[in-house]
């Protein structure tokens, strides 16, 4: 494994524009930091002085999530209408140091941020989808990808993968929804995985989610912590990440922040070396991109300081660590989660090789998007 990271660290440079580069052939240690920072925030234009600009410009941020409402202070936040998404992501990357994922949640049903009143086609539910084929689940995932391109949007947090498993009295918070593909764990695997096609052949990367796996949770991890202990079926929640594995999944892996104890009887899964090194990495096989679920929903926010939950977050092996910015809105979000990990690099309660170690599983998805013809859209 080292020796593929430093075959990897030697080329990758190459593949990089220079703008991304340090004086010494290699990217800086911020930019690299920068690169695992994604957030959000507010106006469906970049005014000259948001603070978003600066960071993207020197790469102190990476990536972008977008949304449709704002949830702190009500009404419309990042997307209006077709033709202002795209000269906002066109601006998002003309002032970026670097190529950046601009993210969206466009499940379909309930969870869509691009909706028919922004001029965007309205998507099935994964469980309406689930009741057609997985190939009438790739076609529609195709079209959507192909939406999602001309917005100027190349990352859809989506498909979800929880297996719904919930039996009442309990209630699974994701199927209530109808977030869910079904109750089959293989038949549910193939429509995500179809979706996920879909979304691959549009250019478009597609994100499983929420591992472990929240298809038997009645809580909600925005709200509070939520303990799948009980309900957890490995076998049957696993799954989908096992055949992803197998197929070359061509996106990457959202972890939850679920607590299971059987897996981890101290921290939530986004904050367990266990759970992301252990289980998805060491067992499930998955090495490609790993990112959080928002790091401010409350079951993290509310037990864990913002340097902690980093430090923890980055032990485990995630690579993105992802802030909303929506649920609570701070306008310094994106300078202050980069002044963490830049704080916990430099007292080396996190190693620089770790830093480097996701920038490669970043840049390595990046270069497959800038291969494409993707990343710049």
């Amino acid at each position: 494994m080292l020796q593929l990271l430093l075959v990897l660290a030697a080329i990758v440079p190459l593949l990089l524009p220079a703008q991304a580069l340090g004086a010494d052939g290699r990217p800086s240690l911020d930019r690299m930091i920068g690169s695992m920072i994604m957030c959000g925030f507010r106006g469906a234009e970049l005014a000259p002085d948001d603070p978003v600009r600066r960071l993207l410009k020197e790469g102190r941020l990476g990536h972008v999530i977008l949304f449709d409402r704002d949830m702190a202070a009500g009404g419309s936040r990042n997307v209006v209408s077709k033709a202002q998404l795209r000269r906002l992501t066109d601006d998002l990357r003309a002032v970026a140091a670097r190529p950046l994922l601009i993210a969206v949640d466009q499940e379909g049903g309930r969870v869509a941020r691009l909706l028919p009143r922004h001029g965007f086609a309205p998507i099935p539910s994964a469980k309406a989808m689930g009741q057609d084929t997985p190939a009438a689940t790739e076609r529609l995932a195709l079209g959507l990808g192909r939406e999602l391109r001309e917005a100027g949007i190349n990352l859809d947090f989506a498909p979800v993968v929880d297996i719904d498993a919930a039996k009442a009295p309990r209630v699974s918070l994701v199927a209530s929804q109808e977030r869910c593909f079904g109750r089959d764990p293989e038949l549910a695997s193939r429509h995500a995985l179809a979706f996920g096609a879909g979304l691959a052949k549009a250019g478009i990367v597609p994100c499983l989610k929420h591992f472990p796996g929240l298809g038997c949770a009645s809580g909600d991890t925005h709200l509070g912590r939520t303990d799948i202990t009980a309900c957890f079926d490995r076998p049957r929640d696993l799954l989908p990440y096992r055949m992803a594995a197998a197929q070359g999944w061509p996106g990457m892996v959202m972890v939850s922040h679920a607590d299971c104890a059987s897996l981890d009887p101290d921290r939530p899964a986004s904050l367990s070396r266990a759970v992301v090194e252990g289980l998805l990495r060491g067992q499930i096989g998955w090495q490609g991109v790993v990112v959080s679920d928002d790091l401010q929903m409350r079951a993290v926010a509310d037990h864990y300081a913002l340097e902690e939950a980093v430090r923890l977050a980055v032990d485990a092996g995630v690579d993105i660590l992802l802030f909303g910015n929506n649920l609570h809105w701070d306008p310094d979000m994106a300078e202050r989660a980069f002044t963490a990990l830049r704080r916990l690099v430099d007292s080396g309660a996190v190693p620089q090789a770790r830093i480097e170690a996701s920038w490669l599983r970043i840049q390595n998805l990046l270069n497959r998007l800038e291969r494409a013809g993707q990343a710049g859209l």
